[in-house]
């Protein structure tokens, strides 16, 4: 490590804290110039890819996994910050399976199980997106799902 300012490596670590998402705040003095300055620390994880239903295969995104969230969500009373958990709850368990590359349909798989147990509307919502509902029969299957 070297100091920003004047880039010695004469450095010591004045505080540590553990940060939000696994990550590690450390403040640093440079002892040569005497600035101070913050670093990050953080597991670096194997990128996750996600082969789509035409065979592409792109990274994965939470992003785009918020923003589904979101639109099921709308007009309901959820929180972001209960979307944000959810949808790195979606993450942790893609993470878990120790697999490189999973299908875009296992994410939404898992989203929508998450989201049936936080919002039986939100659910429904998402679902008729994801699986395309093309009929009214299709609501009506679902609901009889999120009525037992």
């Amino acid at each position: 490590m070297k100091c920003p300012y004047c880039g010695s490596e004469s450095i010591r670590t004045l505080e540590t804290r553990d940060s939000q998402n696994d990550t590690i705040r450390r403040r640093k003095e440079c002892l040569n110039c005497g600035k101070r300055f913050t670093t990050y620390e953080y597991i670096e994880t194997v990128e996750l890819m996600v082969r789509k239903t035409d065979d592409r295969i792109e990274r994965f995104d939470l992003n785009k996994i918020i923003r589904g969230i979101q639109k099921a969500c709308e007009k309901r009373p959820i929180t972001m910050e209960q979307i944000r958990n959810l949808a790195e709850r979606v993450r942790q368990d893609l993470m878990m399976r120790g697999k490189g590359e999973v299908s875009s349909q296992e994410i939404g798989d898992l989203t929508a199980k998450y989201l049936k147990r936080l919002d039986h509307v939100a659910y429904v919502r998402f679902a008729s997106v994801y699986r395309r509902f093309e009929e009214p029969a299709d609501f009506t299957k679902i609901l009889k799902e999120v009525r037992k």
